[in-house]
């Protein structure tokens, strides 16, 4: 395990910048160089990129795109990258799944499943975000990656770290299921376990980086990071035909994927890829730490920090970085915000493998979950069509599942033994 700092680069921003102009602030909207650095000096407001459309306009078409290989780079002119990406280059293009038999199940006339529990490297959208990032930072000279995650995040930091032979720490809680600490220590990455909940990794996470340079992914290089969701965004309105869906309901840890999906079909509105048209995003969390459905239900424009406390682990953040802007984004497209208990979590976990054949990790059961509720509740119109944001695999977290799925009917090799328990099974449901 390497201590050096020689890793720490110049920091300075590459001549050539591709369609991205500056790092804009958020609140106040001064304007910073493309460098690794997250927040306004005058008001402490997150930064986030700012591109020129003008000059998108002129290069982005649909045909354009259309001619592009399948995967999220196709939409590169709105990614902040300054050249072809180096990291991730086979990243995204997942499905988005015509999801009949859930729609049935849940009451609703049109549903389609954006499948992101295939992603390519490591099964969840970080690997979006993660290609975004870490191409960047080859960019702006690093060679030390890491992050603070609540596992999926880790996952994908070092797959994509080692693919491109950097150095990669990454920081978890001490308690994450073994699934997505394994698949973090497989790639040979430096595993930190921190005896504390999610928002404690990420408080030393920021000391590191400020001590050792590094780049970390949703630290110092949250403003290109952040931007990768967009893709999912991009993928699902051109999957749709090129059209913006009425209603996406989208988990919600941080709350950055939510307006990053919103701010796809903001762009592809402002560049006239798609028809503009008025559309509605919910946010989904777990009953065990929902600081934004509960602040969004109560109709605040500002949340209250909680300590997690439920299966979603990777949804487990206490402290929302952009809980505000997931508020703000819900309010303004009138969407709605819901929680589901673990129980419920389990129950839409189930629904979408037995109706559709996927097997979403525990934030997926969070969507299903609160997609079934904002149904029921006329939240979201039985008469209309909706699109579920699956974010992750659930082969990650089976902890959640096991002992809540049946069990196994062992017999030995014998043809009248299977055809009692055949028999045994038809007699239970006939009784029931």
């Amino acid at each position: 395990m390497s201590s050096q700092h020689s890793s720490s680069p110049s920091h300075g921003a590459t001549s050539h910048t591709g369609f991205m102009k500056a790092l804009k602030c958020r609140e106040c909207g001064r304007e910073y160089p493309l460098t690794a650095t997250h927040v306004c000096e005058f008001d402490f407001g997150p930064l986030e990129v700012a591109y020129d459309y003008d000059r998108i306009k002129r290069t982005l078409s649909r045909e354009v795109i259309c001619q592009r290989p399948q995967n999220m780079w196709r939409y590169r002119e709105l990614l902040p990258v300054a050249g072809e990406p180096t990291v991730g280059r086979q990243v995204g293009y997942t499905p988005l799944v015509k999801a009949d038999r859930l729609a049935r199940r849940l009451g609703i006339r049109e549903l389609y499943v954006k499948n992101d529990a295939v992603n390519y490297p490591t099964l969840s959208f970080k690997d979006r975000v993660v290609s975004v990032a870490l191409s960047r930072s080859v960019e702006l000279g690093f060679k030390t990656v890491a992050c603070a995650s609540t596992g999926n995040l880790a996952n994908s930091v070092a797959a994509n770290a080692a693919s491109a032979g950097l150095e990669c720490f990454v920081f978890i809680p001490h308690d994450l299921e073994q699934g997505k600490v394994i698949n973090s220590l497989v790639y040979g990455a430096n595993v930190i376990g921190i005896k504390g909940h999610y928002d404690e990794v990420n408080r030393l996470c920021a000391e590191i980086a400020g001590k050792y340079g590094w780049a970390f992914v949703n630290v110092n290089m949250r403003p290109y990071y952040a931007e990768g969701s967009k893709s999912m965004g991009f993928e699902i309105q051109e999957q749709l035909g090129w059209t913006i869906p009425e209603h996406t309901v989208v988990c919600m840890a941080s709350g950055s994927l939510l307006t990053k999906i919103h701010k796809s079909y903001q762009e592809f509105s402002k560049l006239g890829l798609v028809e503009p048209t008025k559309w509605k995003i919910h946010g989904a969390q777990a009953t065990g730490c929902s600081p934004i459905t509960t602040a969004q239900k109560a109709g605040l424009d500002f949340f209250k920090p909680v300590k997690p406390n439920t299966i979603a682990k990777s949804l487990a953040i206490g402290t929302p970085a952009d809980g505000f802007y997931a508020l703000k984004v819900m309010k303004e497209t009138g969407g709605y915000g819901d929680d589901v208990t673990d129980d419920e979590i389990r129950e839409g976990i189930q629904l979408l493998a037995e109706c559709e054949g996927i097997f979403a990790e525990t934030a997926g059961g969070v969507t299903v979950g609160v997609a079934k509720k904002l149904i029921a509740s006329g939240k979201i119109p039985k008469d209309s069509s909706a699109v579920l944001c699956i974010t992750g695999n659930g082969l990650k977290t089976i902890e959640a599942m096991a002992g809540h799925v049946g069990e196994t009917h062992d017999i030995r090799p014998n043809l009248r033994e299977f055809e009692a328990l055949l028999n045994q099974d038809k007699t239970q449901l006939l009784q029931a």
